[in-house]
């Protein structure tokens, strides 16, 4: 072989070797290119998804702490007391309830009549307070929807009959049915002129809901622990166990004598 044919050889061997490095180096940039970009991509769909999720959970927080809206006629401090009877009472009995509460419907069924029968008389005044113990305590928001219907049902003026109708129907404390805006409405049905466009929308919209989670801390910063609390003149006479229903309109007409 020729000197001058092995050099030709030589050159083209090391012509195809940088011909090479250029094709090898031109596809490890372009598999850079295609990792960045999927780095890229993930990490921009990360902050879409991110976004979203705090978007979304704005809006709920949102609904939940957003303004305070007391239903109509809502007295006491903060206006967190719907009010039933006649303001000039010589007797104030203050319930704190849950409408999931096992306990608040027992007291209801056996005290209801005597109640009414006291208040429609004026001898007496009811204060309730709406709280969630039930929500805190097993989840769910039924306490929470169900507080929201009742005082969209004081806003109607049928919050006592409303309030009854939710004991009468409360499901298994375990069972969040309440939670269930459509139940709800559906047992307003039950309440004479309850059922109405101004009420689905208070409902559904949650309009007192900021409402109802502000009379739970109040119930929580008072240090009250279970449902019901049932005061009368300020004297809890729910601890009291010899508390009857007689009992009960005794006191009330023994205050009336003062």
């Amino acid at each position: 072989m020729s000197e001058k044919n092995s050099e030709g050889k030589r050159t083209a061997r090391e012509r195809l070797a940088v011909e090479r490095e250029k094709q090898r180096t031109a596809e490890r940039r372009r598999r850079a290119l295609i990792v960045g970009a999927s780095v890229v991509g993930v990490l921009g769909l990360a902050a879409v998804i991110g976004v979203v999720a705090a978007n979304a959970g704005k809006s709920k927080s949102t609904k939940s702490s957003g303004p305070v809206v007391a239903p109509s006629g809502a007295q006491g401090k903060d206006s967190l007391a719907i009010p039933v009877g006649k303001d000039g009472a010589r007797s104030t009995l203050t319930v704190w309830e849950d409408f999931r509460c096992p306990a608040c419907q027992a007291f209801e069924t056996t005290y209801r009549s005597t109640i009414h029968e006291l208040t429609d008389s004026g001898r007496l005044r009811v204060e309730y307070h709406l709280v969630r113990l039930i929500d805190g305590n097993l989840g769910g928001t039924g306490s929470l929807r169900a507080g929201n219907a009742a005082a969209c049902a004081q806003d109607a003026g049928r919050f006592r009959d409303f309030h009854d109708v939710l004991y009468e129907n409360q499901p298994e404390e375990t069972n969040d049915a309440f939670s269930d805006n459509g139940r709800l409405i559906t047992l307003a049905g039950k309440v004479g002129g309850l059922d109405t466009a101004t009420f689905r929308t208070c409902v559904d919209g949650g309009t007192h809901d900021a409402w109802v989670n502000k009379s739970n801390t109040a119930f929580k910063t008072a240090g009250l622990t279970g449902t019901p609390t049932v005061l009368l003149n300020g004297k809890n006479i729910y601890q009291d166990q010899t508390m009857t229903p007689a009992k009960l309109k005794q006191l009330v007409q023994q205050a009336d004598k003062r």
